[in-house]
């Protein structure tokens, strides 16, 4: 059965009851995003993956508590000759104590040990206490384990030099040692797939989630996405360029169920896009289409054809040009539609410029203040001055500032004399 924007209106609700009277009192305020991994400190008019935002996600994830490690800290001891060894070391102890007291609590450490590998490895003194006070769960390791996971990436690294390298940026990632097997097996898996080696090292550092699943798991994954691809008219030639495009833009992907994969599709066909605008948003969206779930996509969709007060068919246009109405959350299309607003902006100009909506509000305060120093009326012009990346907006500034000071005529030019 086709799947209606006006069904379901109950849902209308969520857009708040404030907007009714949007253009007497700008739109209600909304609650932060909730698709925090999407969408933060989104800059430009195309979604992109930024894979250092997920450090703090994969430092709090990377270390389950081992069975055989306690982080009660009730009734305990510090264990002397650790806080030793570690003060031998230089290292922060009061650091650790502050921010992982745990560790220094177990009655087995291997201090001596770990900072001898990461010596052998070519870390200096300096870089040895840097990584022990970034993760100090890495003295809980014994030292067959790190030696397992220094030759696991060492399958990936140019040499022990770029592998330090990354350890000091990333520690807990390489110091997370659990699922040994699979991440072997997804190294090996993504490498036969054609994905480069510094792709695979970006993963092990910034995503190292997607190599503890089973590769069996991943496999169906790909072979789900392979599936939909040729099925949306992709051809056979372009499919694995595509997708090794895709995993290397997100690979998150892969965190998904081939289940919500494909309702997630079928819910696009089921709104009236065609199999060649599906594929359309599946590249503009990078894959994050996939962490969406057809309820989001249902609400931001009902939210933008009640506020620009359009057709299906003119909705689908504004989502192709503007995925953002798509995969952001009604909560920040209503915070950035407010902002734009209470400067003046009017929502028929907002729907001539859609993509504006992938500015976060502050970034657009900014551009308009700049642009108002040079004297550009943003209420009475186009929004095109204030989409795009930082760069994009420093070569349309530049364009405005470089004509408002362009002289009124040419100094060089001969002066006609009547006589």
């Amino acid at each position: 059965m086709k799947l209606s924007l006006f069904q379901d209106m109950d849902s209308c609700c969520s857009l708040r009851a404030g907007f009714r009277s949007t253009m007497l009192r700008g739109i209600a305020h909304g609650a932060k995003d909730t698709f925090t991994l999407l969408l933060a400190r989104s800059q430009c008019c195309t979604p992109g993956f930024n894979f250092s935002s997920l450090r703090t996600e994969v430092a709090n994830r990377s270390f389950p508590t081992h069975s055989t490690y306690t982080t009660d800290t009730t009734s305990r001891e510090e264990n002397k000759k650790t806080i030793e060894s570690l003060s031998r070391l230089s290292v922060d102890i009061r650091k650790i104590r502050r921010l992982k007291e745990w560790v220094l609590l177990q009655d087995v450490a291997y201090v001596k040990e770990i900072a001898g590998i990461l010596r052998e490895m070519g870390a200096d003194e300096t870089a040895v206490a840097n990584i022990l006070e970034r993760c100090p769960e890495a003295i809980l390791r014994s030292p067959a384990e790190i030696n397992s996971q220094r030759a696991l990436w060492e399958l990936v690294c140019q040499n022990e030099k770029q592998l330090i390298k990354l350890i000091e940026q990333f520690p807990e990632s390489f110091f997370t040692t659990e699922s040994h097997k699979n991440q072997k097996a997804n190294i090996l898996f993504f490498q036969a797939l054609g994905l480069k080696n510094n792709i695979i090292t970006r993963f092990l550092t910034s995503a190292p989630n997607i190599f503890y699943n089973p590769v069996e798991k991943n496999k169906t994954v790909i072979e789900t996405l392979q599936k939909h691809y040729l099925s949306l008219g992709g051809s056979d030639a372009n499919m694995k360029i595509w997708m090794l495009k895709l995993l290397s833009q997100n690979p998150f992907i892969l965190l998904n169920t081939s289940t919500a994969i494909q309702e997630n599709l079928e819910f696009l066909q089921k709104n009236g896009f065609t199999d060649h605008e599906v594929l359309q948003l599946l590249s503009k969206l990078k894959g994050f289409i996939f962490q969406l779930t057809p309820a989001t996509m249902q609400k931001s969709m009902l939210f933008s054809k009640n506020v620009f007060k359009c057709s299906d068919q003119e909705l689908r246009h504004l989502v192709l040009t503007c995925p953002a109405l798509l995969y952001y959350s009604v909560p920040v299309l209503e915070e950035r539609l407010e902002g734009l607003l209470k400067e003046g902006i009017s929502v028929a100009q907002i729907r001539e410029t859609p993509m504006v909506l992938e500015l976060t509000t502050q970034i657009v305060q900014y551009r308009i203040k700049k642009l108002s120093a040079l004297g550009y009326d943003i209420k009475n012009g186009t929004l095109e001055s204030l989409n795009g990346t930082k760069k994009d907006f420093e070569v349309s500034y530049g364009k405005i500032q470089s004509k408002k000071e362009r002289p009124i005529f040419n100094p060089v030019a001969p002066i006609n004399i009547e006589d």
